[in-house]
């Protein structure tokens, strides 16, 4: 079995994953790790959740030298605040072991504690794009001294409308330096940054979402209206953590409420919450003390939230790739996990020409919230003849 050593990760960041449980590399960081710790740059072409965080990480923390304050030397950008949080939390506890600063600037959150923190000097900042550009205007950082750029969950940065906030950052890092892009696909708009920005990179690709969603039990079933709210408090208290998809901010209050009046422990995140509010959520959720984390799709970009046995598509998804990136949610590193859409009787056509397009050929089964399968969703198999009639 290849360990991190092997891939040439120092001996203190091999002691301190081993701190945190963390003793083998997943295949993203076994393929691109040792070619990032070389110094090349590098294309790393896999899904959320396939530990991209460290195969970034752990070269930045062996390549980021020592910083002068509001000069830091490693700048990695993602496209949520949520995402932002994560990342510096997987790398805070490693940085000290190796003598690095990190730290993450978002929006949302106050600009004169991130702008105190940069003048102390930060090794390494983890940065949304609006914000970073918002301390640059400030002159509350340099780019001048950025030796290592990583642009992580680049295709997300591009779907939420960043591209020319980050095409300007990079247009003002100064002089040579590496560069390592993650990415769900690597084509399109994605291709043209690799090929604008990046030099001679060596590509590596992992886990298709095909594999995704053959990693995933599916269930569809259709519910009424008077019940669904119901149906959704059954399945999630058979679950330690419960991942809930709606289309709307509204929509999200409204299942929270709901939820709690079935006596379900439940939070939103969404855009018009404050950011101490979502990361209370988030974190809750993360800790294991909130049932379920309703959440709408721009919300839930770039989470990375780590055994979450079940993906309820409580409003159906618009199109398959909204479904996969939902989905995937709960299959994440190799692990499998359940995915539920509720249909009502008005979706159930639209629903059929999603599975279609996804090449599903899953049973729709009528449930009511009293249904003992809905203990054990994973433990039972949809047959044919349960399907209720086509539309």
């Amino acid at each position: 079995m290849t360990t991190f050593a092997d891939l040439g990760v120092p001996e203190a960041l091999v002691h301190a994953l081993d701190a945190a449980g963390i003793t083998a590399p997943f295949p993203i960081q076994a393929i691109t790790i040792p070619d990032a710790l070389a110094g090349r740059d590098v294309c790393g072409k896999a899904k959320t959740g396939s530990g991209k965080t460290l195969a970034f990480g752990l070269p930045a923390l062996v390549r980021t030298p020592r910083a002068e304050p509001g000069r830091p030397a490693t700048l990695a950008l993602v496209p949520t605040r949520e995402l932002a949080v994560q990342v510096a939390d997987v790398l805070l506890p490693l940085g000290a072991a190796v003598d690095r600063r990190v730290t993450a600037v978002y929006g949302g959150a106050r600009i004169e504690r991130q702008m105190a923190d940069l003048r102390d000097g930060i090794d390494i900042v983890i940065a949304t794009p609006g914000r970073l550009i918002d301390l640059v205007d400030r002159k509350a950082v340099s780019l001048a001294d950025i030796s290592l750029v990583v642009l992580d969950e680049a295709d997300r940065m591009v779907d939420m409308g960043f591209l020319p906030q980050v095409e300007w950052l990079l247009r003002h890092i100064e002089g040579r330096h590496q560069t390592l892009l993650f990415s769900a696909t690597l084509d399109g708009v994605i291709d043209h940054v690799v090929r604008h920005y990046l030099h001679d990179p060596v590509r590596h690709e992992v886990a298709s979402s095909t594999v995704t969603v053959e990693e995933m039990a599916h269930r569809f079933l259709l519910v009424h209206e008077m019940d669904k709210v119901r149906v959704l408090a059954a399945v999630a208290r058979s679950h330690d953590r419960t991942l809930a998809f709606v289309r709307s901010k509204r929509g999200a209050d409204h299942l929270v409420v709901d939820l709690r009046k079935e006596g379900i422990n439940a939070a939103a995140i969404h855009g018009d919450l404050q950011q101490r509010m979502r990361e209370r959520a988030l974190g809750e959720f993360a800790d294991g003390k909130l049932e379920v984390l309703v959440a709408t799709d721009v919300a839930a970009r770039g989470l990375d939230i780590d055994d979450i046995g079940l993906v309820v598509h409580y409003d159906p998804p618009a199109d398959p790739k909204d479904y996969l990136h939902r989905s995937g949610r709960t299959a994440r590193a190799g692990e499998s996990g359940v995915v539920v859409t509720l249909t009502l009787w008005n979706e159930e056509l639209e629903v059929r020409r999603l599975q279609k397009r996804l090449g599903l050929d899953v049973p729709i089964v009528r449930m009511f919230s009293n249904d003992k399968r809905l203990v054990d969703l994973a433990g039972w198999e949809p047959q044919p003849h349960e399907s209720v009639s086509k539309a």
